[in-house]
């Protein structure tokens, strides 16, 4: 690269010479000027006159020298570097015509380059603290749920071993008298022997709520699954009254689910369903499959007012909110899922308990007609095999009840 003209030097090399040569001018018009004018008052006009000439013209030329050699790079310097203080630290500055600003030029495109680099090496590790902070805790919240659960579970071991041999013992006695008594009390034993038995559901469902058996998840064709559920509950005569409708969809993927866990909680959601249609005339539930692919979910980012715009300083705070069962969304980003929806034409979940209806002991049931655990624990088995559920009322009326399992990646049709 040829070496740039020194500005200085070309600066004083220019200033020389216009001031040579305004001198140069201004003494030749006065050796030539003075002689040929005989009164002193005309020659100090005609002196003024040379002298106001050659200051102008020494101005003149000189502010034009300055503004093409030194304003005008000067100008397209600062505009330049107020371009990358607002943020444009793509912008790179041409080379200029002098030594010395091309130096000014090149410094501020390499502290340009320098802070594209600096930036991108700040935000890699804000993704990294981020990543770190949401394994951790995930982590810690893992081990709450697991002691709180294992709290849980010694509490309802210890209540079911403590209230199940006394109930045993209650429901034993009351078959007992109910043999040697008329028929109005036979009705008030056997309506205590329905309250003895709801009893014993409460406890073996909280007992199943925090001691779920380990679910052996392996590849199951959900369409067979279904079939079992709806040919089960119609050989019970469960679905007496209803008229079932279903949609499974052909080919679809295997999920990863353990099968008697997956028939356990569709009876639940059926049996749900059936409930939630007692007295009406044109009762319906529709029983439909599908598969999707779940597109990628766009990043939040919590940002306060004040935060840079080219920062995100959400790993040092405390956004994380406390983890629910069933998870909003525990499948990787674009990966495939099958959806098995019930949907009933009933009431439907009432508005203030949808979002709580996966909570235990919240039921939209009649006091003694439910325990509040059934979809509770369905969660429950749900999330262990990877999946959710979801919940959710229909304009057209009814409530429609959506689990979601990840696809094995292979499909099955049996």
């Amino acid at each position: 690269m040829p070496r740039l003209p020194s500005l200085r030097r070309e600066l004083t090399t220019s200033l020389v010479l216009v001031f040579a040569g305004a001198f140069v001018v201004a003494a030749a018009g006065t050796i030539l000027i003075l002689p040929a004018v005989e009164s002193p008052a005309v020659a100090g006009g005609y002196l003024a006159v040379l002298f106001a000439a050659d200051v102008a013209v020494f101005a003149l030329f000189g502010r034009y020298l300055i503004r093409r050699r030194v304003l005008s790079a000067l100008d397209r310097l600062v505009e330049g570097v107020e371009a990358i203080a607002a943020g444009d630290y793509a912008l790179r500055l041409p080379p200029a015509e002098s030594h010395e600003i091309n130096r000014v030029a090149d410094a501020v495109n390499r502290m340009a380059a320098r802070l594209i680099t600096h930036r991108e090496q700040l935000a890699a590790n804000i993704r990294s603290l981020q990543e770190t902070n949401r394994e951790l805790t995930e982590a810690r919240d893992e081990l709450i749920r697991v002691e709180k659960m294992a709290s849980v579970g010694r509490l309802a071991a210890g209540i079911a071993h403590e209230i199940g041999n006394p109930l045993s013992a209650i429901l034993g006695y009351l078959t007992i008298v109910s043999r040697t008594v008329g028929p109005e009390e036979r009705a008030l034993l056997a309506s205590a022997e329905r309250e003895a038995h709801r009893i014993d559901r409460i406890v073996r469902g909280l007992l199943d709520y925090a001691r779920p058996r380990e679910a052996r998840v392996h590849g199951v064709a959900v369409n067979g699954v279904v079939e079992r559920t709806i040919e089960l509950l119609t050989t019970q005569g469960r679905l007496q009254g209803v008229q079932l409708r279903s949609d499974l969809a052909a080919d679809l993927p295997a999920v990863e689910a353990d099968p008697h866990q997956l028939e356990q909680v569709l009876v639940n959601l059926f049996l749900n369903a059936v409930d939630a249609l007692e007295g009406m005339q044109d009762a319906v539930i529709e029983v439909a499959t599908a598969r999707r692919v779940l597109p990628p979910t766009a990043p939040v980012t919590q940002r306060r007012r004040d935060d840079p715009p080219d920062a995100d300083y959400s790993h040092r705070r405390r956004f994380h909110q406390r983890p629910r069962i069933p998870r909003a969304n525990p499948f990787p980003e674009g990966g495939e899922v099958v959806e098995i929806s019930i949907r009933d034409n009933g009431p439907g979940v009432p508005a203030g308990m949808i979002n709580e209806i996966f909570e235990p002991f919240v039921t939209s049931k009649e006091p003694g007609r439910g325990t509040g655990l059934g979809l509770a624990v369905s969660a429950r088995l749900i999330d262990a095999m990877g999946g959710t559920m979801r919940a959710e009322n229909v304009e057209a009326g009814g409530a429609r009840f959506t689990i979601v399992l990840p696809a094995a990646g292979r499909t099955m049709t049996e």
